[in-house]
């Protein structure tokens, strides 16, 4: 059950990283916590459409809000960033063999030191 728990968090990840918006939010916070204001000030956007994109990504398990006083900041929580290496890294052997598929074709397609005609 914990694999299918593990799933979902996954999609909800990646869901949350479809949105550019969210991944500027995420850059941002990459260098340091941030308060809603700060993060807004980049953006044409109103404070309560910056902290949805906010919401979407704690619930993602992307971003963790702190707790001092009136003052909330933002932080960015690494782990969930993990899961999705670890998921991408799965199928690093996949690409790299094609990649290597496509290397060999070009060498064969373009002969050690020959000119590419000028256009």
């Amino acid at each position: 059950m914990a694999a299918a728990v593990d799933e979902e968090r996954l999609d909800e990840t990646f869901a949350a990283l479809a949105n550019s918006t969210r991944r500027a939010l995420l850059a941002r916070l990459a260098a340091g916590a941030a308060t809603v204001n700060e993060l807004a000030e980049p953006f044409a956007m109103t404070l309560p459409a910056i902290s949805k994109h906010i919401k979407v990504l704690e619930e993602a398990g992307l971003v963790v809000r702190g707790r001092r006083a009136q003052y909330r900041p933002c932080a960015l929580d690494p782990d969930a960033l993990k899961a999705v290496s670890t998921w991408a890294e799965q199928y690093r052997p996949v690409w790299e063999q094609r990649l290597d598929r496509m290397d060999d074709y070009l060498a064969r397609l373009v002969p050690a030191g020959a000119e590419r005609s000028k256009r």
